[in-house]
């Protein structure tokens, strides 16, 4: 009797068939990504699946890092998880269109559904979840700014699939009605938590089509007393561009605010990514740092190092980062969260040694190839780097 053809398995199958292993991206790093969905004109999410099913185990407000491969180049860059870790099947990423941002450009013109992504995390200390669970604090304020949504957004999603009763504010400044993100979830999620879960959008103007009847204007503190007159006594998470979140810190600063319970995603993934040579500020905060080095330090050693592609050799004290010596001498490195997280400044030595001590930002297989972050790497012989 002929037996019959094997049939392959199915992955949707798989994924509802009982526990699977976590994604392990060091074993395997290849996400495929299953659908894009348009959220507003210039903001786009993309679903996310391992290829061997398998889960994912996340906190709220985490992100990955993206390690793409554009025109030949290697590029690596961090976007916060929207999704939930309720629903561990799949994970997705919301990606703003930045005009003339090589990455977000790449993503939203050509990646499509089937496209194959690899990336590393997820990562980050962002989120009103410790150790898997809810922090105590029995009220939160949620203050977001364009599409610094996205962790903000991933903790509202998880709350709401938990049922959990906390007393939620979520507020959002956007440009237009258009551009409000996750408007229709944030609305329906409101209408399924009556007295839990309040959504305040606020436009600083109307949208071509729809005129804007909700709050207007930007966000300040005569505002932020008609929606939230107790924020006082809320756990306040704020994410956004740093104008936004700077100019909320000093609002809440001057409201006499206990900025013990005021928490900030540490940077902005998109816009450092993808201006990060551009970032004059941090430039100065090199220069001071290597002032203070200079006027406190002992004698150290001076090592010579050569970015091969710009041609370009510098200075580097072994008691320096590599990367604050390069801005230092004006050497133009890709570069986000300096905290050896992001892996946005990884590079290949080509020769040399660092003493790297670095937040997960790098694979130990990458080590072992010879790549290194530039942000948490101390020369210990002269180098030479492939940039």
């Amino acid at each position: 009797m002929a037996s019959l053809p094997a049939v392959p398995p199915d992955p949707a199958a798989a994924r509802l068939a009982g526990t699977l292993p976590p994604w392990n991206p060091d074993l395997d790093d290849t996400l495929i990504v299953r659908a894009i969905r348009e959220e507003t004109p210039d903001v786009k999410t993309f679903v996310l699946a391992p290829e061997k099913p398998c889960t994912f185990a996340y906190a709220p407000g985490q992100f990955l890092t993206l390690d793409l491969d554009i025109d030949g180049e290697s590029v690596n860059r961090c976007y916060t998880i929207a999704s939930t870790p309720t629903r561990p099947h799949t994970i997705s990423i919301t990606v703003k269109r930045v005009p003339g941002g090589p990455v977000s450009n790449f993503l939203h013109d050509r990646i499509s559904v089937g496209s194959i992504l690899r990336a590393v995390g997820p990562m980050g200390e962002f989120s009103c979840f410790i150790e898997g669970r809810p922090s105590p604090a029995p009220s939160y304020l949620f203050l977001s700014g364009g599409s610094g949504i996205t962790p903000l957004m991933s903790m509202a999603r998880t709350f709401h699939d938990l049922a959990e009763p906390r007393d939620i504010v979520f507020v959002h400044a956007a440009r237009s009605p258009v551009d409000i993100i996750f408007r229709d979830e944030l609305e329906l999620m409101a209408r399924n938590q009556p007295g839990n879960f309040r959504f305040a959008p606020i436009c600083e103007a109307d949208s071509l089509r729809e005129p804007w009847h909700g709050l207007r204007g930007r966000l300040n503190l005569g505002l932020l007393n008609h929606i939230a007159p107790d924020f006082r006594e809320r756990e306040v998470f704020v994410c956004g561009p740093a104008p936004f979140m700077a100019a909320v810190r000093e609002m809440l600063k001057g409201a006499g605010f206990d900025m013990s319970r005021h928490h900030e995603e540490s940077f902005d993934f998109a816009t450092l990514a993808e201006n990060a040579p551009e970032v004059a500020a941090e430039v100065v905060s090199a220069e001071a740092l290597a002032a203070v080095q200079e006027a406190v330090a002992p004698p150290v050693t001076t090592y010579t190092v050569e970015f091969v592609r710009q041609k370009r050799s510098i200075d580097c004290r072994s008691d320096m980062f590599v990367l604050d010596a390069a801005r230092r001498a004006g050497v133009r490195l890709p570069s986000s969260c300096s905290k050896g997280l992001c892996g946005t400044c990884k590079s290949k030595l080509v020769s040399g040694t660092v003493d790297m001590k670095h937040g997960g930002g790098i694979r130990q297989r990458e080590i072992d190839a010879g790549m290194a972050l530039l942000c948490c790497s101390k020369p210990t012989s002269n180098l030479v780097v492939d940039r």
